[in-house]
């Protein structure tokens, strides 16, 4: 399976709404889950977030990889 490149990523942002808000949400994950690792030491409660973040995160990208095969499906049958 071809990898979500980033002018695809760019292409689906601009033409799927869904795909749009999929990688807004993703990207506050990755941005938090940073934060998270920079910290020396994390918290009970940190780190119960920074596994709920990773699931949430891999979900997302789950979901964006979703409509990117729908799209090429979709390409390729034109």
């Amino acid at each position: 399976m071809p990898a979500l490149t980033e002018e695809l990523k760019h292409e689906l942002a601009d033409a799927n709404q869904e795909f749009r808000k999929l990688l807004k949400d993703h990207h506050e994950r990755e941005r938090r889950l940073a934060e998270l690792a920079s910290k020396t030491y994390l918290s009970v409660d940190e780190e119960v977030e920074e596994k709920r973040l990773k699931k949430e995160k891999l979900q997302l990208k789950d979901r964006m990889e979703e409509i990117a095969r729908e799209h090429r499906a979709r390409v390729s049958a034109h």
